[in-house]
């Protein structure tokens, strides 16, 4: 048991431990609940449920209507499970602290402003959420449940992921990376 506390309690976690966790994460959701891991439907979801309580014509449509219904579902549940699992591992590990995005690397490309660097994060945000919404799926939906079904679009997709993160950073960051 004193081992258990004491991997809870790094800040950083083998990723062969961290991996073997999520495929036993992967396994009970679909053996709970009968869905495959994703996250990005969910924002959809509530983002819908939002909308017909403020906008009710406006999302009075097809795609609220029978694609994204408007409701909490597994994924929303999954949501907030990684929201509560995040602060839990960062109160064991003694390492939460609220952050103003103080990398170096943002300050250098993006200015001294932590309020710029936060919203340009969170256009970020969206940007990816809107293309996730486009693909059918986010890199947990596609990449980690696709691969555990070992379905080539999921290894296809991991690797144009990687091949373009690497072409985003040199974009953004230059020589400077």
């Amino acid at each position: 048991m004193d081992w258990l506390k004491e991997q809870f309690q790094k800040e950083e976690w083998s990723p062969y431990v961290a991996g073997a966790l999520l495929g036993i994460v992967g396994i009970l959701g679909v053996w709970l609940s009968d869905s495959l891991l994703g996250a990005s439907g969910a924002f959809e979801n509530l983002a819908g449920a939002i909308g017909q309580t403020v906008a009710p014509q406006l999302f009075d449509n097809l795609y609220f209507n029978y694609v994204m219904r408007p409701e909490i579902t597994w994924s929303g549940f999954l949501l907030i499970g990684i929201f509560f699992g995040g602060m839990v591992g960062a109160l064991s590990s003694r390492t939460w602290k609220l952050r103003m995005n103080s990398d170096e690397q943002w300050k250098q490309v993006f200015g001294p402003s932590w309020r710029k660097r936060w919203l340009l994060a969170f256009l970020g945000a969206i940007v990816l959420e809107i293309g996730a919404g486009i693909a059918g799926g986010c890199t947990s939906g596609l990449a980690i449940s696709g691969g555990m079904l070992l379905a080539p679009a999921a290894f296809i997709f991991i690797g144009a992921m990687f091949a373009s993160g690497i072409a985003t950073a040199w974009f953004v960051y230059g020589r400077r990376y």
